[in-house]
């Protein structure tokens, strides 16, 4: 394994290894095959751009849906994880803020959790994974002022941004921390202080998560910010919150939160204006990230049935807007959009989203 960063193609999100995701779960190995191999062609990184989307732990995750997971990729992985760990620890020890790139689902060590669970068993890494995240519930005094332990100066596209933010949504934000604690309790496994973190990033997107990020300004008001007018999807808005939050209650033994995110959820997908903000059928912020999070709200909900309209009407939009997605990934593409209409799961793909 090297270095080198080929165009696209060991990229789960928009390459090659999307592709092969889908014919893994669809039982396709001869075609996985080929995908992969044109996949690895030219090098997997396992440099500062490797995250669960790019490089070798993307190439893990997938072959881990195979079954085909092997030690020397776990090997390169693990030594990722710890140039990781090492470089958070020192930025935290330094008082500097992090950048989202550090903790969240797509880019940071929230993403290598995730990996981490598809092993089995209680690595030791992911273990650490956990307590670092816990560490970010506890607020940090920088120039004057408390602000969260994720509080970042930059946003998504590493940005500048006047004052920071707190950014809220599961691919990038704090509910992806939430969501990979919470699953990991639901695993069995459990670091201390990982209780009273989950009680902690609940209870903020109680308050924030309204908006896809917390400002300065909204964040010293007395006053909650009022919900804006919101395209409801997976990576930002309710409905991903909404499924990160029963996931905390559920972690938490609270019905009263399982059942609040639930009716979240029937809410906003019920409402014409929120479903008109809906441009695609992507993963991502699309029709097939929205049925796909509903359906694992239904398999957790004490009343699945009253989400069955809601899973027909969205796999009804998203078949008849498959086919205009131009590109051909996971994320934003037509293999992932496939995945989630075939609407099956023996893969554990759902995995790489923080839904299940």
């Amino acid at each position: 394994m090297t270095a080198a960063t080929p165009p696209g193609t060991q990229d789960l999100s928009e390459g090659v290894l999307g592709v092969a995701l889908l014919h893994i779960e669809r039982g396709d190995l001869p075609s996985a095959h080929n995908s992969l191999e044109h996949a690895v062609a030219e090098g997997v990184s396992a440099g500062a751009n490797a995250s669960l989307f790019h490089g070798a732990p993307a190439l893990e995750f997938v072959l881990s849906c195979a079954g085909r997971a092997d030690r020397d990729v776990r090997n390169v992985v693990d030594r990722m994880v710890t140039v990781r760990l090492a470089a958070a620890h020192w930025r935290r020890a330094s008082g500097a803020l992090p950048y989202l790139g550090e903790f969240d689902l797509i880019r940071g060590l929230t993403g290598l959790a995730a990996l981490l669970l598809t092993r089995g068993g209680v690595p030791a890494l992911l273990k650490e994974i956990l307590s670092y995240l816990v560490s970010l519930s506890r607020p940090v005094y920088i120039e004057g002022r408390d602000l969260p332990g994720w509080w970042s100066q930059s946003g998504p596209a590493d940005e500048e941004m006047d004052g920071g933010h707190g950014n809220n949504g599961v691919a990038h934000g704090i509910a992806g921390p939430l969501a990979v604690l919470s699953l990991a309790t639901r695993h069995g496994i459990r670091v201390p202080g990982q209780h009273d973190a989950i009680e902690v990033f609940a209870h903020w997107l109680d308050t924030y998560g309204c908006c896809y990020w917390t400002t300065q300004d909204e964040l010293t008001d007395p006053e909650p910010p009022k919900p804006a007018p919101t395209r409801p999807s997976w990576c930002y808005g309710p409905p991903g919150i909404a499924r990160v939050q029963q996931l905390a209650a559920l972690a938490l033994g609270d019905p009263a939160r399982r059942l609040a995110a639930e009716d979240t959820i029937a809410s906003a997908l019920s409402d014409a204006a929120h479903l008109d903000r809906i441009r695609d059928a992507s993963l991502c912020h699309g029709w097939a990230g929205l049925v796909t999070l509903v359906r694992a709200v239904a398999d957790d909900s004490t009343a699945p049935s009253r989400f069955t309209p809601l899973i027909d009407d969205l796999t009804t939009r998203l078949a008849a807007d498959l086919a205009h997605l131009p590109k051909p990934g996971f994320m934003e593409g037509r293999a992932g959009a496939q995945l989630a209409l075939d609407g099956t799961n023996s893969t554990g793909w759902t995995r790489a989203l923080l839904i299940t």
